[in-house]
């Protein structure tokens, strides 16, 4: 799975760091002052600070969280690579399916976490969020859950809309104006390649792909390869600055509101970088296309 700067809010993203470390950070331990007695009386005894010990169920999240890092700094990012993971989470919870605890609710907290951040599998991150509250109502983590299924409601709603976006199926047409002001239409592209392209300046990824963007615009633009840039950036000098330094020549649709970019939000667009490629009659003729798929493809479609 290609690296992607996602939409789903701070809060999940928090929600899984505590997973993976709860497990792992011992609770701080505030040690008192001494306190220098009189020269007469005896000095009190100290006893030892001893840190609560992890519960079986910890100790094995622990292990399972630690077995996951191990794969994901490994690029093996998906259902089929986890899958003896995924089972794992299923056994633990079997296991632990007398104790409604807050340790045996981390198990399936951080099994739905994982669909989200990792997947980014909306909808099954939703069930799961959905059966911790039901099986744990009364523990920290169903309450957490409360708050991420909230602000899960517009990605699941606009998830449906990008998934309808299938290879084959024409490509939505909008009327736009650019970054300078003049028209920006697909229909004005007709009987061009087009590459309609989600991202942002502050996207990592995106930043990341940008010099094969770049370089296959410059090889085939000349044969009728076309680009339309959708920024899902918040400050415009920053970008027309940017763009100026990275050579990002074509066209830009721009509107400052970020995640809630116009049309990011008509299209569905989660995460980015999301990338379209249009036929002539503005069909999608692929989808994500990353390094050299791009290039690939195109060499194809305009030898």
């Amino acid at each position: 799975m290609k690296s992607r700067a996602l939409r789903l809010p701070l809060l999940a993203a928090t929600l899984l760091l505590s997973l993976g470390l709860r497990a792992q950070t011992p609770p701080a331990v505030v040690v008192p002052k001494p306190v220098t007695p009189p020269p007469s009386a005896p000095a009190p005894a100290v006893p030892p600070i001893v840190a609560p010990a992890e519960s079986p169920a910890e100790t094995d999240l622990k292990q399972l969280v630690g077995d996951i890092s191990t794969k994901l700094r490994a690029a093996q990012n998906t259902p089929e690579a986890l899958a003896p993971e995924l089972q794992r989470f299923d056994a633990l919870l079997e296991k632990y399916a007398a104790q409604k605890t807050e340790d045996t609710a981390g198990i399936l907290a951080s099994k739905a976490m994982l669909y989200l951040q990792v997947f980014q599998d909306y909808p099954r991150g939703a069930e799961l969020l959905q059966q911790l509250q039901k099986d744990f109502p009364n523990t920290g983590f169903a309450q957490r859950a409360t708050a991420v299924l909230a602000e899960l409601g517009p990605i699941l709603a606009s998830s449906k809309v990008s998934a309808a976006l299938k290879v084959g199926t024409p490509f939505p047409a909008f009327s736009e104006t650019d970054l300078d002001g003049h028209p920006l239409t697909l229909a004005a592209l007709k009987g061009k390649i087009v590459l309609v392209d989600f991202w942002a300046t502050w996207c990592g990824p995106c930043v990341q792909e940008l010099p094969n963007v770049v370089a296959a615009y410059e090889k085939y633009h000349a044969k009728g390869f076309e680009i339309v840039g959708i920024s899902l950036d918040h400050d415009r000098a920053k970008l027309v600055a940017f763009m100026q330094e990275r050579h990002v020549t074509w066209p830009q649709y721009f509107d400052g509101a970020g995640w809630k970019n116009k049309l990011a939000k008509a299209y569905g667009v989660n995460s980015i970088p999301a990338t379209y490629l249009l036929d002539g009659d503005g069909k999608i003729i692929a989808k994500d296309l990353r390094g050299p798929a791009l290039e690939r493809e195109l060499a194809q479609r305009l030898p």
